[in-house]
């Protein structure tokens, strides 16, 4: 054999690996109560079963557990059957029946000193609770003890197949008590350390609705972990009642917005997971132009007019006609009603739109210009002047010095509230919205005028005098001629 055909020497390294595993492969297997497992039948006693289920060693089985009605084996040796380990003390022993749902009253004694899940059918609702059988046995489930939230209606667990634990076992079997909840608390504390690494802010996660109460709604996120969907985070639009956005037991997805340890607290929130409305406002709706909207509020500043979903308008009491008295401009807004606007400002930003109610059957883009003479309403006295109401979303100045009344006149006296009066615009502040008024200046305008129309009789006459004289000279050459 040449020296390239010999076998290189194996590392070390292998040889230490190969004899930790066979080493660890003589090491009996451990169990725990509870522990559901596969084996192969390999001995069949007269009262007991051993099966091989891995490891140095076999567990045991009451051969009752492999009997069918009859009495008869349902299993040969090398069959593979599938048990729950109901002790390990002294050995392992194991239940077949318990792992199908069809314990005895003495495996269910080990189940209930064991602490071991049973499988219960629920046969039907009675006062307080639910009637369960278990095997062969009846056992109670109080109606608190069903799920660990609250039944509205008992029926939806009738006929169920579900996982208990026995809470209670008296008069050898012939009393039981079981409770599904503790097994669904156990399953949750299991999971809650993972489910929390998953709350974070801005995470999307799934839950479900547990309970909801007039200001929300909170969400199971799972591990028994819940977070509080406050009403204002359900949708863009205003909502009032979080039983039209939600019902308990409903599938739901949300984001989390805030997480405070301390207080054991975590907002979520359902709107952030649906298109900003306000991202096309600035291309949705201007200045100067009449939509239509629903009142969603009327509050003691103004009306909010929702002019679509998730966006909210604000009609200010200024820009309503004053009516003389207090509040009285609430009479022109109801809730639900559906009432033309003009659109006076537009804010995404701020995320504010400002309008004002249109009087039915006036003119859309009603415009103010400087110099125009107008009739308007007393809507207010100040100590500094005279607010004049002149069309919904246009409330104008008439400064004291303006009002062309002596310095000692009641203005309250001369101007009413809610009398009519005739004004002159003096000037327009396109960015304020300030509009400054003048009574004085209706008089430089009526002597404009006066001079205009002067102007135009001098100019008529003038006219008709010259004609007249023209028509004279004509008939004077006419008389010559002949």
């Amino acid at each position: 054999m040449s020296p390239d055909d010999e076998i290189p020497p194996q590392p070390a390294v292998e040889e230490e690996d190969f004899a930790t595993l066979f080493a660890a492969s003589l090491e009996p297997a451990v169990f725990k109560a509870g522990q559901t497992l596969r084996g192969v039948v390999v001995l069949i006693g007269r009262d007991t079963v051993f099966v091989d289920v891995g490891g140095k060693g076999e567990a045991m089985m009451d051969l009752a557990e492999l009997q069918d009605e009859d009495g008869q084996l349902t299993v040969e040796v090398g069959a593979t059957v599938e048990a729950v380990v109901v002790s390990t003390s002294g050995g392992v022993k194991l239940s077949h029946k318990l792992a199908r749902g069809a314990a005895t009253r003495r495996q269910l004694e080990d189940a209930y000193r064991a602490h071991l899940p049973v499988e219960g059918r629920v046969e039907k609702a009675n006062k307080g609770g639910y009637e369960v059988r278990v095997g062969g046995q009846r056992a109670f489930c109080p109606i608190s003890q069903i799920d660990t939230r609250f039944t509205k209606d008992p029926e939806v667990h009738v006929g169920q197949l579900y996982t208990f634990r026995i809470i209670e076992y008296k008069e050898e079997g012939a009393d039981l008590v079981v409770s599904r909840r503790a097994l669904i608390e156990e399953e949750e504390r299991k999971q809650e350390v993972e489910v929390r690494k998953t709350i974070i802010r801005g995470a999307d996660l799934p839950g479900r609705i547990a309970s909801v109460q007039p200001y929300g709604a909170f969400v199971d996120l799972g591990g028994g972990i819940q977070g509080l969907l406050h009403v204002s985070e359900m949708g863009w639009s205003r909502v009032s009642d979080p039983s039209t956005m939600v019902n308990i037991g409903d599938s739901v997805t949300v984001r989390v917005l805030g997480v405070d340890d301390e207080k054991g607290k975590i907002s979520l929130g359902m709107k952030q997971l649906q298109t900003d409305p306000w991202e096309s406002v600035g291309t949705s709706y201007t200045s100067g132009e009449r939509v239509t909207g629903t009142v969603t509020r009327v509050v003691e500043f103004g009306a909010f007019i929702e002019l679509q979903p998730g966006i909210e308008a604000l009609a200010h009491f200024s820009t309503f006609p004053p009516s003389g008295k207090q509040d009285g401009w609430k009479n022109n807004v109801t809730v639900g009603a559906t009432v033309a606007v003009d659109i006076l400002t537009v804010d995404p930003e701020k995320r504010r739109i400002g309008v004002a109610v249109a009087a039915e059957g006036s003119a859309r883009g009603f415009t103010i210009e400087a110099g125009a003479l107008l009739t308007g309403t007393v809507e207010r006295h100040e100590r500094y002047g005279v607010f004049v109401f002149l069309s919904p979303g246009h409330t104008g100045l008439l400064p004291n010095e303006e009002t062309d009344t002596a310095h000692t006149a009641d203005l309250k006296q001369e101007f009413p509230v809610g009398s009519q009066i005739e004004v002159v615009v003096l000037d327009v502040d396109p960015e304020s919205h300030r509009i400054r008024l003048s009574r004085k200046a209706i008089r430089d305008v009526e002597a404009s005028n006066d001079a205009r129309l002067y102007s135009e009789r001098q100019s008529a006459r003038q006219d008709v005098s010259l004609g007249s004289m023209a028509d004279k000279l004509r008939a004077a050459f006419r008389r010559t001629e002949d």
